[in-house]
């Protein structure tokens, strides 16, 4: 028999991490989380993290900013911020995008900082 750890999470009940993030399905080695209606300001300090980070932005802009690089973001773009790049996000209008880091960036306090 394979695997019966299969899990459903519903974005309404998740918990939150202490940067606004909702934490969505997880796995050993793969994790999801939604940043929902994120509000436009400064950038916060660049940091680099113990994890690669995917995305695909549902609505708003926002500008990521990684290693010397500024990509614009808008609705229907994915990116890539690979395990340990300097980068940071500036929110250009409310932005909602669904994330998925490996390894789960939840697990072992990788995503607070």
């Amino acid at each position: 028999m394979g695997d019966t750890s299969v899990t459903k999470v519903s974005a309404d009940f998740s918990p939150k991490g202490q940067m606004g993030q909702k934490y969505l399905a997880s796995g050993i080695g793969l994790a999801m989380r939604l940043w929902e209606d994120e509000q436009p300001g400064e950038a916060k300090p660049a940091e680099a993290r113990d994890y690669e980070t995917v995305g695909y932005v549902i609505a708003g802009r926002a500008e990521l900013h990684t290693e010397g690089q500024m990509v614009l973001l808008e609705p229907g773009d994915s990116w890539t911020v690979p395990k340990g790049a300097s980068h940071t996000y500036r929110i250009l209008e409310p932005f909602t995008a669904v994330e998925a880091t490996h390894p789960p960036a939840q697990a072992h306090g990788r995503d607070e900082a």
